[in-house]
């Protein structure tokens, strides 16, 4: 769902009274909730399944997974537990289908040192698949959209493209080539999260259906700041740009660029294809993180450590009004 048609329903929903134990809750949206246990222990909460987004039924469960436990990466949070959430035609896919489905989210679970508990199925004519996902974080050391503030320096873990070549693929134009770079990328697990907190960073948030402007307004807006972003160094997966410039993006990133256009300022040098890129929808996206100046080299060592070999500084935060983002080449 695009971020104006979210904001529409969202619009007047209100919650009863707040219990102090919420540390992150409706109040603040972010890519996780966050209950106070005790004076050390977090409880952090999300969830997140879609439908096939990969041919692979190995490879969708593991995105699946992958995307899931990234909302609790983002919040700085260790995943503990994960109950899956499955819908599928009964009688219309195979059971091997349906297992490889599981066994691809239940191998990248455990690679993320969590457990699966149980899950719930329904019987539907799409297949969806995903996972409700729990961690623990320290209360104070929680990574939310709203602790970026300025002079941190903006860095990006995964390259972004995902939604064009998903959606060249749907229309059998990916090469196969590209089709490895993207699996891969998608199912990579976004585990320098865990490491942040000690490099004193405070705001992350993961990139996905909003694309990487949708959730970067997004941390300016909660944070009451102003991000510049150099379009120039956003990393791009390779295979992305041909497509890309054939216009192979899906309706997602067009409703994201629709719905950004009037409040994101663009210098005119910047291209239409770097524009459109910028808004693509993502499926299980990098991390985007607001890094003290000082600790960003030890930041960005940490996520090429950590497995993400793309990452890079993209930008950086400044005063200015809330939730404004200025787009330079």
């Amino acid at each position: 769902m695009g971020p104006e048609d979210l904001h529409n329903i969202l619009d007047g929903f209100r919650t009863p009274d707040r219990d102090p134990n919420v540390l992150v809750g409706l109040s603040h949206p972010d890519d996780a909730g966050a209950y106070r246990l005790n004076a050390e222990t977090a409880l952090v909460q999300t969830v997140d399944f879609f439908t096939p987004i990969l041919d692979d039924p190995y490879q969708y469960g593991q995105v699946a997974a992958a995307n899931a436990l990234s909302d609790l990466y983002a919040m700085g949070a260790r995943p503990l537990t994960a109950l899956a959430l499955l819908a599928f035609p009964v009688g219309g896919l195979p059971a091997e289908a349906v297992r490889a489905i599981l066994q691809g989210g239940a191998d990248k679970v455990q690679e993320s040192g969590a457990v699966i508990l149980g899950g719930h199925t329904v019987d539907d004519p799409e297949p969806k698949f995903g996972y409700a996902v729990t961690g623990v974080a320290h209360p104070e050391h929680l990574l939310t959209k709203a602790a970026a503030k300025p002079g941190d320096l903006l860095l990006l873990t995964k390259p972004i493209g995902v939604g064009v070549l998903t959606t060249a693929m749907k229309s059998e134009s990916l090469a196969a080539g590209a089709l490895t770079e993207l699996t891969a990328t998608m199912a990579a697990l976004n585990t320098v999260g865990l490491l942040l907190s000690d490099l004193g960073v405070r705001a992350a948030t993961d990139i996905t259906g909003f694309g990487l402007l949708g959730h970067a307004a997004e941390m300016a807006r909660e944070s009451d700041v102003a991000l510049v972003i150099d379009a120039g160094r956003v990393p791009v997966l390779d295979a992305a740009w041909p497509y890309a410039r054939a216009g192979f993006f899906p309706g997602g990133s067009r409703r994201n660029a629709a719905y950004l256009r009037p409040t994101v300022e663009v210098e005119a040098s910047v291209p239409e294809v770097t524009w459109n890129l910028l808004c693509d929808a993502v499926t299980s996206g990098g991390l985007l993180i607001a890094a003290p100046r000082a600790q960003a080299e030890a930041v960005l060592a940490a996520a090429h450590a950590s497995g993400a070999p793309g990452a890079a500084v993209i930008g950086e935060v400044v005063a200015g009004p809330s939730g404004r983002i200025l787009v330079r080449p």
